[in-house]
């Protein structure tokens, strides 16, 4: 008759004491290790062959009834039984994973099957893990108190731990699993962990890459390198998964930037001999640049015009070839046959290359694909982040037609979101041959961070900045953000919360809530303090463009040192005296953006511009209407000249006789225009001997920058950059410019007379300076990536100033102008 297989066993145990208690009585615990089971039963004796079945006797059972273990049987009473049957029985067994062991044999008629039941798990409990923490480890476990205790499971579960500290950079640890033995086959399962140290990147290195630099490439990678101050980071850590996708990072920008035959060879992680940390080093193939060749559409669809269609696609003969530029005209073809009644359009692209000149031919083939329809879609692997938050970002849902392009659309979207490091559209056959299932497995990563920053600049002087940032609050896609930054001349604390699908829709909605405390004495001779909060909202006008509006209610309060509006004292002027106190401002803004930039944040080819308006006045104690406009051309020679040229402009008025005050002016100068100090332009009283900035009615101001090479090791970090800044700034109320009436009649002093009414009045007028004559400046900007952030250094000429501008030639603060 048959036996299940022999099972590994844990070390034997000695023999028990003759006084040990007898089974079924409390005994001392004891721990084994866990990768064996309880003991085997002795040996029984030969079993008879095959026969009609009597009687079902069942031994060795503590717990589990006869009845029960007989339920698992596919034998009964009357059956035949031989040795296939047999066999069968024991798999039926142990498919329950109750049991350790399991023998069946038959005899005169009685089958006999004895068993070994598997304990019952009390307690899992953890040791030696400080990173990882005991509620982290129970979720990914298998295993729970109550719970059958099967070695495969303990086994299986080790691997999962082992895997979580994989991702968490340590590579060395290493899992114990132990069992203490209680009575009533109960145990108490403990995984010993010894975590050991993160297994750092000490090194990211690059081999075989000539168009671009490491320091370039080390951009593109989500790993990088181990440094003190990245003590928040993960990215930090190795991981081997994290290769793969970096492999797959480099192969997408290569590709978008004319390298069609790029490969990675190897990606390879080297430990150190110290086993301090891994040396990453990625050998890539770039190969020639192309550009695109002939590029044509091809279909026979009746009711579809080549012509049209031909016009849709955004690529032109002679551009960089870059395969965003053909997913972006997949999807252009895709929606356009939708569009004019093709449910089932399969749009594929063909490529053929042309390495002697150096272009790759694309043809667009526009078929009618097969009809299927969409059964269900299944989201796996969301372990934080809720279904609905994945599904409204899928473009297709179910019951549609199903659509290559806007299931990969949707992969790209889910992805964009930031939320999981891998994501995966499978597809498997649904209920009907015309139905087909889609999974969206994904795979969850860290969306809080923490940031600590310490600056210090020829302005701001000493800046402490900290902050927090959580991507996906609790799992639905909400933003949460806090800062407190502290510095000599500002105090600022804000909160953020936005929800950017609000309704399921792609309408993006936000409040703000802050306080701000400035001093300005040193451009302006007040201090102001700001308490606000904000509603806001952006939504889509177009593919590339946005537009938003919000509502803010906040209150200014303008602070100035008595002492200096004392009139017998004369020094400050009315102009500036005049603005103290508290006001309320009510506002409603709206504005439009459009963006048309190859990258958002290093743009080498494309534009962008905006514009936005408040009107202040819907309640509160400020009426003004504020207009400003901003728009950016960008061009790249080559990967190290890139010339910009970008401007703004903006106007502010008052409504209803209400004058714009002091603070809701435009300060400029500084980083906004270089070569000046910070309100360095614009009006300026010099009554008393000051020279108090006034703040400008209207500003327009653009510059001209071109990056250049600095031939420096590329980790440094450093590049350069000349620019010219030009524009003007000016404009004031008449009230602005009116000398003061006194009500004091008992003093006399210091240039003030007695009018007819008695009042005091100032016998000289105040010497108020505005124009709008042009100012102008050129010079060279150093930006350096600091281990503390970034950095730019500007060194400016001006060339053109009114007499009253305050300038600078050396500006030192945190930028990211040259990225």
């Amino acid at each position: 008759m048959a036996q299940a297989p022999a099972q590994p066993q844990p070390p034997a145990t000695p023999p028990a004491p003759a006084d040990q208690p007898p089974a079924g009585t409390a005994a001392p615990a004891t721990s084994t290790p866990a990768a064996g089971a309880a003991p085997a039963p002795a040996a029984l004796p030969p079993r008879s062959q095959g026969g009609v079945i009597q009687r079902i006797l069942v031994r060795g059972n503590e717990r589990i009834e006869p009845s029960t273990v007989i339920s698992y049987l596919p034998l009964q009473v009357g059956d035949t039984v031989d040795d296939a049957k047999a066999n069968q029985a024991l798999s039926a067994l142990a498919r329950t994973e109750l049991f350790a062991d399991e023998k069946i044999e038959f005899q005169n008629g009685d089958l006999i099957v004895t068993i070994v039941e598997n304990p019952i798990i009390n307690r899992v409990l953890f040791e030696g893990n400080s990173s990882l923490k005991d509620d982290k480890l129970k979720d990914e476990v298998s295993v729970r108190p109550r719970g059958i205790f099967t070695r495969a499971k303990v086994q299986s579960d080790v691997a999962r731990i082992l895997e979580l500290y994989r991702r968490a950079g340590r590579i060395s640890a290493t899992i114990t699993p132990q069992i203490v033995e209680l009575p009533q086959k109960r145990v108490d399962l403990i995984f010993k962990i010894d975590e050991g140290p993160k297994s750092g990147i000490l090194r990211v290195n690059f081999l075989g890459n000539k168009a671009f630099s490491d320091n370039d490439l080390r951009g593109v990678v989500v790993t990088e390198e181990s440094k003190w101050y990245k003590f928040f980071s993960t990215n930090a850590n190795y991981d081997p998964d994290r290769l793969e996708y970096d492999k797959e990072q480099l192969r997408k920008f290569y590709r978008n930037r004319g390298y069609y035959d790029f490969r990675v060879i190897s990606s390879v992680a080297e430990l150190s001999p110290d086993k301090n940390g891994f040396a990453v080093t990625y050998t890539v193939e770039e190969g020639p640049e192309y550009k695109f060749g002939k590029v044509t559409v091809e279909t026979e669809l009746q009711k579809l015009d080549k012509n049209v269609l031909q016009s849709l696609v955004p690529i032109h003969q002679g551009e960089i070839y870059e395969d965003q530029r053909v997913e972006q005209a997949t999807d252009s073809l895709t929606f356009a046959a939708g569009a004019a009644g093709f449910a089932f359009v399969d749009v594929r692209p063909r490529f053929v290359r042309h390495p002697q000149n150096g272009t790759v031919d694309v043809v667009f083939d526009v078929k009618e694909g097969p009809r299927v329809y969409i059964d269900r879609i299944d989201i796996v692997g969301n372990t934080q982040t809720l279904d609905y938050v994945i599904r409204r970002e899928m473009n297709v849902a179910e019951g549609d037609a199903y659509n290559r392009a806007l299931v990969d659309r949707s992969k790209a979207q889910v992805r964009a979101l930031g939320f999981f490091k891998n994501v995966d559209i499978t597809e498997t056959p649904g209920s009907a041959p015309d139905r087909t299932a889609l999974q969206v497995k994904v795979e969850e990563q860290p969306t809080g961070e923490l940031s600590f920053s310490a600056g210090y600049s020829s302005v701001d002087q000493l800046v402490i900045d900290l902050g927090f940032t959580e991507r996906n609050f609790r799992g639905r896609g909400q933003e949460l953000r806090a800062r407190v930054s502290v510095g000599s001349l500002q105090q600022d604390i804000d909160f953020s919360f936005t929800e950017p699908r609000f309704g399921g829709r792609d309408l993006s909605v936000g409040s703000d809530v802050y306080y701000y405390k400035y001093d300005l004495t040193q451009f302006s001779s007040y201090k102001e303090t700001t308490v606000g909060a904000s509603l806001r909202t952006q939504f889509p006008l177009s593919l590339n463009s946005r537009g938003s509006v919000l509502y803010t209610l906040r209150s200014d309060d303008v602070e100035i040192d008595p002492s200096l509006c004392d009139p017998s004292q004369e020094l400050l002027s009315f102009s500036v005296c005049s603005e103290r106190g508290a006001f309320v401002t009510s506002l409603i803004g709206y504005g439009a953006r459009i963006d048309r930039r190859n990258d958002p944040v290093n743009p080498t080819r494309g534009f962008n511009m905006g514009f936005n308006q408040d009107l202040a006045g819907f309640g509160g104690d400020v009426k003004y209407v504020r207009t400003t406009g901003d728009a950016g051309w960008y061009h790249g020679f080559s990967k190290n000249f890139i010339l910009s040229v970008t401007g703004s402009a903006g106007f502010v008025g008052g409504w209803g006789g209400d004058h714009v005050r002091i603070n809701d002016r435009f300060y400029e100068g500084g980083n906004t225009f270089r070569g000046f100090e910070t309100a360095g332009i614009g009006p300026r009283d010099l009554s008393f001997g000051r020279t108090d900035a006034l703040g400008a009615k209207a500003y327009a101001i653009g510059h001209v920058e071109l990056t250049l090479p600095t031939y420096l090791p590329e980790q440094y970090g450093i590049k350069a950059g000349v620019f010219s800044d030009f524009g003007t700034a000016g404009g004031l109320d008449p009230v602005d410019r009116l000398a003061p009436v006194l009500v004091d009649p008992n003093d006399t002093t210091k240039g003030f007379v007695k009018d007819a009414n008695g009042n005091l009045v100032l016998t000289r007028s105040p010497d108020i300076h505005d124009d709008f004559g042009l100012r102008a400046s050129v010079g060279l900007s150093i930006f350096w990536k600091s281990p503390m952030g970034p950095l730019e250094f500007d060194f400016s000429q001006v060339l053109a100033k009114q007499p009253y501008d305050k300038t600078e030639l050396f500006r030192f603060s945190t930028s990211t102008r040259f990225n």
